[in-house]
């Protein structure tokens, strides 16, 4: 589907607008854990943090999205204290630097409140509004955009029974009812986005199987956000590690933009920026091509 044909390129954020329909938008992942699987420990300093966040904005990142609390397979929730110690001081930092939307990766409203006071527009549930009964509320009354994501289970369990009677079908069935009870709660629609979940209480079949089913969720009417950065099932498919799997982020997020995708979350902003510009010109009836 064209972009400028989609019924959900406008999404309403707390102090801006994101332009879905002109463009794919690259969201800058941050992760200021001392566990993600990924890059668990880089940037814990603040001042790391900081100048890793910056340099995702220069490579062409559109938001950047900041959590505190690790959410890979497996991983141990942490109490409200110490997500508030690790994040909160470099939410009121970047806002201090610059106009970039921040996105925040909680599931606990009271720090999803904080950061929204301290400057934040886009607050990331990976339980989609379930974890926490006062999320929704919150979201609600800031103005804030918000994530809904899909996830069987909690990171601590999620991979150890990932069943579905059909994925796709599944997946695209909670979304439609976690967005009716946002929009319930007081939630305006044009501030809803919504993520299948790539990782989060699935096998490396349903991963896939939902990216290449990706166009089904269209159908709920408002941006699709897909997560594939250095994921396990890249590394099953490839035999790679997380610090080669690169390439095979690439292709994923190559097929997630043709499929729909409208925002796409990463830890490698500059290649995948230029992965998106060039789908984006592929796909484009008029490509804008240099001399």
């Amino acid at each position: 589907m064209p972009a400028d044909s989609l019924p959900s390129g406008r999404v309403t954020l707390r102090g801006g607008v994101l332009s879905l329909a002109e463009r794919v938008h690259v969201m800058g992942i941050l992760n200021v854990t001392p566990d993600s699987f990924s890059d668990g420990g880089r940037y814990v300093d603040a001042d790391a943090a900081c100048a890793h966040a910056m340099a995702m904005i220069e490579q062409g990142a559109d938001l950047l999205d900041i959590g505190a609390e690790s959410s890979k397979p497996g991983a141990v929730a942490i109490d409200e204290e110490e997500e508030r110690r690790r994040l909160l001081p470099i939410v009121r930092e970047l806002c201090r630097r610059t106009t970039m939307p921040l996105s925040i990766d909680t599931t606990k409203a009271a720090i999803a409140e904080e950061a929204l006071d301290a400057g934040a527009a886009l607050i990331n549930d990976i339980s989609a509004l379930r974890f926490d009964p006062r999320m929704a509320s919150v979201v609600a009354r800031s103005g804030a955009g918000v994530i809904l994501m899909h996830m069987q289970g909690t990171p601590a369990t999620m991979q150890r029974t990932a069943s579905y009677t059909y994925v796709v079908e599944d997946v695209r069935a909670f979304l439609a009812a976690r967005l009716e009870v946002a929009q319930q709660a007081g939630i305006p629609r044009d501030r809803i986005l919504l993520d299948p979940g790539i990782g989060f209480g699935k096998n490396c079949e349903h991963n896939v199987t939902l990216l290449n089913h990706l166009d089904a969720f269209q159908t709920l009417g408002r941006p699709i956000v897909v997560g594939v950065s250095r994921k396990a099932f890249l590394g099953k498919i490839l035999g790679r590690t997380i610090d080669e799997r690169l390439m095979g982020t690439a292709g994923a997020v190559a097929v997630a933009i043709m499929k729909g995708a409208r925002v796409i979350r990463v830890h490698d902003v500059a290649p995948i920026r230029d992965v998106v510009k060039i789908v984006e010109a592929i796909m484009s009836s008029s490509p804008a091509c240099g001399d």
